[in-house]
């Protein structure tokens, strides 16, 4: 694998006997009872947590959890997220009442190595989304080593992402923000090849950017998902009441164009671009209600588009297993339903495959983790990323604040 990874990481620097400050990405799912319903991020952050209070370190761990709109909410409040940590490290976690001030402040100076302490949601001020210099330095004051292991978040220039990198030094990479990075970095820069990637999910227009960079770099691009039907309609076919982006149909046809004019020369900055050929379509947008296939030719008015079908799992079946790097972005139907999950799970399982045949294969967090969570899948690709945005902003070719603002080797 590729590891041209530019950043200093958390084994380049000494933790021993210092208090250090780690923005971890703690934004979990919870029921109504306050109970975790999925811990995925808490146990991703575990490597780095372990590795600081190894080395004789005192992690301070901050995190934002839900939207609770720079005003304290005890709904939102992490004390669930202290609790699960501490069952997972078998160690008490100290929570702290806030992220600043003075109560805080003297929490954070009596915690001794070997202990953990977790502030209180970032949120709960809007200076963190603001990016307050103020705001950023009292963070900055808690630590004396920064660690930014939230990847997730990356994308966005937050005090306690970009904000505290300049009042606190050295600011580095943790384990899973590396990991991230590598498997990443790999993908968009230097990929095995054949590089395929595909996209799905309801819409186009959170997907252009990343449609528009990746046709310029992968071998081949799988469009799946609610987003077809707009290229469908671009071609012109009849899509019944099938999601439709009105004000998108003319960027598909330019995607089309591109596509065509450079089809199968990578180099003039086009790639082969393959569209389902069947869909399994519904009477109504229900698990229920009565279901058929047909070619995407003969799309039923009245009828909606719910899954790619057989004959296009197999096209992208084969095409996934001649891989060598697969990036997978979005679902390829409503999978939340069961009859409708058969073309999300064999992508999933097509991923898993190629896995097995050495392919370096690359889950972009949001819904594709979600799908590839429920199959059951997750450990059987190389690699699921914790951020939904913060991957799809990274395979658009962005840079990503978060990362930016850490020290270089």
């Amino acid at each position: 694998m590729n590891t041209t990874f530019s950043k200093k990481t958390i084994d380049d620097v000494s933790v021993k006997g210092k208090k250090v400050l780690v923005r971890v990405d703690f934004n979990v799912p919870l029921d109504e009872n306050k109970n975790i319903t999925d811990d995925n991020r808490i146990v991703e952050s575990l490597p780095t947590i372990k590795k600081i209070l190894k080395d004789g370190g005192t992690p301070i761990l901050m995190s934002h959890l839900g939207r609770p709109k720079g005003k304290p909410k005890p709904e939102f409040s992490l004390a669930p997220v202290a609790k699960r940590l501490g069952e997972l490290l078998s160690l008490k976690v100290i929570m702290a009442p806030d992220c600043v001030g003075e109560e805080t402040r003297r929490v954070v100076a009596s915690a001794k190595p070997g202990e953990v302490v977790l502030l209180e949601n970032l949120r709960f001020h809007a200076e963190e989304e603001a990016d307050d210099e103020n705001f950023a330095k009292q963070l900055a004051s808690l630590g004396e080593v920064y660690v930014n292991d939230a990847f997730g978040s990356a994308h966005r220039a937050h005090a306690s992402t970009e904000g505290v990198t300049r009042f606190l030094k050295p600011a580095v990479a943790g384990y899973l923000m590396e990991k991230e990075l590598r498997y990443l970095s790999q993908a968009v820069g230097n990929p095995n090849r054949p590089y395929v990637a595909i996209i799905g999910g309801a819409k186009i227009s959170g997907k252009i950017d990343v449609i528009n960079n990746l046709l310029g770099k992968v071998d081949a691009l799988i469009i799946g998902g609610g987003m077809m039907f707009t290229f469908l309609k671009a071609m012109g076919k009849e899509i019944g009441n099938s999601i439709l982006e009105e004000d998108k149909v003319d960027l598909a046809k330019g995607l089309l164009e591109k596509a065509k004019s450079a089809e199968g020369s990578v180099s003039r900055g086009g790639a082969k671009l393959l569209l389902p050929v069947d869909c399994m379509v519904a009477e109504k947008f229900e698990n229920t209600a009565a279901k058929k296939v047909v070619s995407v030719d003969a799309i039923p008015q009245g009828w909606v588009g719910m899954d790619i079908g057989p004959e296009s799992i197999d096209l992208f079946r084969d095409e996934i297993l001649k891989s060598k790097t697969v990036v997978w972005n979005g679902p390829m139907g409503v999978f939340e339903m069961t009859n409708f999950e058969a073309g999300t799970k064999a992508v999933a399982e097509a991923l898993v495959d190629a896995t097995k045949r050495g392919a370096s294969t690359i889950v972009g967090g949001g819904d594709s983790a979600a799908a590839i969570a429920k199959f059951g899948l997750e450990s059987k690709v190389s690699h699921v990323s914790t951020g939904g945005g913060a991957s799809l902003e990274f395979l658009e070719g962005k840079t990503l604040p978060g990362v930016a603002a850490l020290d270089n080797k």
